[in-house]
């Protein structure tokens, strides 16, 4: 939906400027480094916004790329935490093995230990 919403806004915005393009016809001087030229308002206006566009476009394509990248990067180290997260729930596993191994020898060492108890 947000995306039918830029396209729409882009073209009434492409729209506006066309026929505000439209009405400044006439020609005016443009300075250049090496000289002057008459060229014509329409074009200069146009020109300007297709050349915003573009800027526009390659800064959105480098933000996509950027926000790309990082996502990656994301979910590598979301992939590794994972995976380490899976081998020490299996060493408490092992270890609440040991621990109830430990406890059913207790009473066999305490049998051991303590004297009967008639002394």
């Amino acid at each position: 939906m947000k995306f039918q919403w830029t396209i729409l806004l882009s073209l009434l915005f492409a729209i506006i400027i066309a026929v505000f393009a439209v009405f400044n016809v006439d020609s005016v001087p443009v300075n250049y480094l090496f000289g002057t030229e008459m060229i014509p308002l329409v074009l200069i206006i146009l020109g300007s916004a297709l050349l915003g566009a573009l800027i526009s476009g390659f800064f959105a394509i480098f933000k996509s790329y950027r926000n790309s990248r990082r996502l990656k990067e994301l979910e590598k180290q979301l992939q590794t935490k994972e995976e380490e997260l899976t081998m020490q729930k299996r060493l408490l596993q092992e270890k609440d093995v040991q621990i109830n191994e430990l406890r059913n020898r207790i009473p066999a060492v305490e049998a051991e230990i303590l004297p009967p108890e008639g002394f």
